[in-house]
């Protein structure tokens, strides 16, 4: 499976899941009046948006190279990734605060609370099932490694993405229920309208993370550790190379551009030279395919 197959996958099993939990939700708002259940609802739509946009970057990135874009179009992903992250702070966070505060003072009363209760149940079976199909993606991407290292290391903005705002919807829906039934016991409708405001607290902090990810790679930054690693090795056994002076890697997207400079092994003629250069790139492509780009120079010193 392909890293693109494991994105399309997780992203494809968020989006099922917050359709059918947006309209359950929408509904069970307006029959009970619940602030917090409204918040949901909106979360849950604005998830629908950003699953949308992240096919959308998919789609962007596979675009091929052209000359106002020399090195392809890879890192679009990241760009909508930053967008699903301003989208998840303002039409998530911020209206679910705005809501909460609202409510605070108006608020009538719920009704019909146990409706509420019964769709945010079923709503946390359904984000848990989307949950559980994003991590068994994330599982054969992360190999050896720790979930908390892949989520540092990992160079998939669109798997950040739909992991953190499916984590955020089980956050955000535990609140939601334990304000609905507090209300109910207690007859006070403050506890929906803190509820509400919890869900927005707890969106704004899952934004701001997702948009520090992103940042990195939007910027620029490397290939994995393990990816250099394997570059690295790959070429220190090179016979046509005597020493690697110096190795840079940027990933863009799902592809990666090498540029090496290295002290080659002693060649009669330069045309030679270059023939052990091509061979060494051949060698890092079928090393990683993700390789897409690579630029040699030969060279005596750092």
């Amino acid at each position: 499976m392909s890293k693109q197959d494991a994105s399309v996958k997780s992203i494809l099993f968020a989006l099922l899941a917050n359709f059918g939990i947006a309209v359950t939700k929408t509904a069970a708002a307006v029959v009970t009046g619940s602030g917090a259940m409204l918040a949901e609802s909106i979360h849950s739509f604005a998830d629908c948006g950003n699953q949308g946009l992240l096919f959308l970057g998919l789609s962007a990135s596979k675009k091929l190279p052209d000359p106002k874009h020399p090195l392809g179009y890879g890192k679009a992903i990241y760009f909508w990734s930053f967008i699903v992250a301003l989208m998840l702070f303002s039409m998530g966070g911020l209206f679910s605060m705005y809501e909460g505060i609202h409510k605070l003072s108006t608020h009538e009363g719920l009704q019909r609370p146990y409706i509420a209760i019964v769709v945010l149940a079923l709503s946390m079976v359904l984000e848990g099932a989307s949950l559980l199909g994003c991590l068994k993606q994330v599982h054969g991407l992360k190999r050896t490694k720790s979930f908390w290292q892949w989520l540092k290391t990992t160079r998939q903005s669109e798997l950040v993405v739909v992991v953190g705002e499916d984590v955020a919807a089980l956050l955000g829906l535990s609140f939601a229920l334990l304000s609905v039934v507090l209300s109910m016991i207690t007859g006070n409708p403050v506890y929906d309208a803190i509820g509400s405001i919890g869900i927005g607290t707890l969106l704004i902090v899952v934004s701001i993370f997702i948009a520090v990810k992103v940042k990195g790679l939007l910027i620029g930054q490397s290939a994995d550790e393990e990816t250099i690693s394997a570059i690295e090795a790959c070429l220190n056994n090179r016979p046509e190379i005597e020493e690697v002076l110096n190795l840079i890697t940027l990933q863009l997207g799902a592809q990666v551009m090498v540029a090496v400079k290295a002290k080659m092994a002693y060649t009669d003629t330069a045309l030679l030279m270059v023939h052990n250069i091509n061979a060494c790139e051949v060698e890092l492509r079928k090393l990683n395919p993700a390789i897409q780009w690579v630029f040699f120079e030969p060279d005596i010193e750092k």
